[in-house]
């Protein structure tokens, strides 16, 4: 049964190893340094502060999303786990917290802009470089209060 919660702080190596999996999975265009550089950053940094939702299959982690207000932070799939709805329902369960719902997504993870666009967001900018300045744009992209 699928159950969507906040997690915790002992949910951090299961967030950890999803972000791990996903990133391996849709991230190629990441060199080596940055990825090992960005992954201790979200260890450490980011999953500690950040409102993390957690979707669970049987008790068992499949996915989370952080969110700041109505911006979609993150939202990580591990790959044996896609095509099962679930990004579709982490997305519905955002559009519960509040909306329109905004995100930034690298212009170079191919399978992540077309799940966005998928689900009726829409590109609103991009940026050159990521949010560290690294050379990764980002696109930015709204969901209205209708879809």
């Amino acid at each position: 049964m699928i159950h969507i919660r906040k997690s915790n702080k002992a949910d951090a190596p299961a967030l950890t190893e999803i972000w791990r999996a996903s990133v391996l999975a849709t991230h190629d265009f990441l060199s080596r340094d940055d990825f090992q550089e960005i992954e201790k950053l979200v260890a450490e940094q980011y999953l500690p502060k950040v409102k993390v939702w957690l979707i669970e299959d049987a008790g068992k982690p499949v996915g989370f999303m952080g969110m700041s207000e109505r911006h979609i932070d993150s939202l990580f799939i591990p790959p044996d786990q896609r095509g099962k709805g679930i990004g579709k329902r982490m997305i519905t369960h955002a559009k519960m917290i509040g909306s329109p719902l905004t995100v930034d997504v690298n212009e170079q993870n191919l399978q992540g802009v077309g799940f966005y666009r998928h689900m009726g967001f829409v590109e609103t900018g991009r940026s050159e470089t990521d949010d560290q300045g690294r050379p990764y744009p980002l696109l930015h992209l709204r969901l209205a209060t209708d879809n």
